[in-house]
């Protein structure tokens, strides 16, 4: 099973988006196991940023997702990073197809209401930033057999 982190970011929380967002992963079949509350530091948005450090925007990256709480959420579940990215829609809300949340709920590329990770390794990496492994459940729940082969 693989495992992503999902951060629902500022402007989806001060939009009182989260509900939606986390019922999307869900009704696609992803299993929760890790999901919290969070005001990130500076220095935990430099990390989660680190590979945009050299570009012009990484300044305004970090001001923008510590500016408000987030919601961290790790999901499990075959392809769940695909099925994820899927779910989320394109980077830029407007080339993002409706029925993603990007496509429904976003205008721009700097207020895209979430983060999901990019790969199985930076999906490992990333949780592993956001939680420590005994704040994560891998559970199964009874509807997994009609999700998951």
């Amino acid at each position: 099973m693989e495992r992503t982190l999902i951060i629902i970011k500022p402007d989806a929380v001060q939009r009182g988006l989260t509900g939606e967002i986390l019922r999307r992963f869900e009704a696609r079949g992803l299993r929760i196991i890790g999901m919290k509350l969070i005001q990130v530091s500076r220095e935990l948005a430099e990390k989660h940023y680190d590979i945009h450090r050299e570009r012009p925007f990484f300044g305004s990256l970090v001001s923008y997702i510590t500016s408000s709480p987030v919601v961290v959420i790790a999901l499990e579940g075959t392809n769940a990073i695909e099925a994820a990215r899927g779910t989320i829609g394109a980077t830029n809300p407007t080339k993002a197809a409706a029925g993603t949340i990007r496509g429904d709920f976003a205008l721009e590329i700097g207020r895209n209401l979430v983060h999901g990770s990019d790969s199985v390794e930076n999906g490992q990496i990333e949780v592993a930033n956001f939680f420590d492994e005994s704040e994560l459940v891998s559970w199964q729940r009874n509807t997994d057999p009609w999700i998951f082969e």
